[in-house]
């Protein structure tokens, strides 16, 4: 048995860009697509959940969820779709942060409610290339987690917090996951109460709360922070890219650190990861000059 709840946007909205941070790479067992209609799987405080969202013509859009967690997720629903983020207090700066707001007024930042379910897949996705990150979310999700309730066949919910724990060090390996991070996230499960409080806190607290664990830093807190609180000025620092892509896209420069990137968002303070979005949205990518991180796989090791 399924429930349903819908929400009406007060003006444009993009269900699909505004929701598909939460995706881990094309083949995340708790996140699909298709045909208009996007999936989720989802863990809550009151069990799994499967949420099916999709928009009508009108704007509306409509939610169906099953599991013992349907009735949190439905009632999380504005939130999650962006219903506290208020685009309008973004004041652009720049002719191109401008034109994004401009040409993407529907964009959201949504708001999940949930730390860890952003959390582990950011530490995840420390030092190595998305490709590696996706697969290792991927291969444990499916390992450990447990189908989705409901109708969809392929989709799934991450582990629970004591399964987690239950990972043994040779399951990380396979995944191709290093000690490091893997204690980082175990670091947090132990600790799930209190990283889950971070939700509710302003964005200094909640960056302090999560970088007190040993193994997560600002790039890490950041990523996740975006997702879970809907964080407008939850700025990615530490980023291989982000930097030159803000600084290119721009001022033209190829080599901007972070510091460079903090400065020329500085007139955006209070918005700096809405503005980084739109710029990554609407910016010209920068040629590379260097490969990619080369793809590892420490299974084989």
């Amino acid at each position: 048995m399924s429930l349903t709840r819908s929400w009406t946007p007060p003006g444009p909205y993009d269900l699909r860009r505004s929701l598909g941070v939460l995706r881990r790479g094309p083949y995340d067992p708790t996140f699909r697509a298709e045909d208009g209609t996007l999936w989720r799987g989802t863990r809550t405080p009151l069990g799994p959940a499967t949420l099916r969202l999709f928009a009508r013509a009108g704007g509306q859009v409509c939610a169906e969820a099953w599991g013992p967690g349907a009735e949190w997720v439905l009632d999380g629903l504005p939130a999650l779709l962006g219903a506290e983020d208020d685009p309008g207090a973004f004041v652009p700066h720049h002719e191109l942060t401008r034109e994004a707001h401009r040409r993407h007024p529907g964009l959201r930042l949504i708001r999940t409610g949930r730390v860890l379910e952003s959390l582990i897949p950011s530490v995840l996705e420390q030092k190595i290339t998305a490709e590696e990150a996706y697969r290792a979310w991927r291969l444990l999700v499916r390992r450990f987690g447990e189908r989705a309730p409901g109708p969809h066949p392929g989709l799934w919910v991450m582990p629970a917090p004591r399964d987690w724990l239950r990972v043994p060090s040779w399951e990380w390996h396979r995944a191709g996951v290093d000690q490091k991070r893997s204690a980082a996230i175990i670091r947090a499960v132990q600790r799930t109460g209190r990283m889950e409080e971070a939700a509710r806190m302003d964005l200094p607290a909640a960056l302090a709360r999560l970088q007190a664990i040993p193994g997560i830093g600002p790039w890490t807190a950041a990523e996740a922070l975006q997702r879970s609180n809907g964080e407008p000025d939850a700025l990615t620092v530490g980023d291989l890219h982000l930097p030159r892509q803000v600084g290119h896209a721009l001022t033209g420069a190829r080599d901007t650190d972070d510091e460079g990137m903090l400065a020329l968002l500085a007139p955006y303070e209070g918005q700096r990861h809405r503005a980084s979005r739109l710029i990554l949205l609407a910016g010209p990518r920068m040629p590379r000059r260097q490969p990619r991180f080369p793809v590892g796989d420490i299974a084989r090791l």
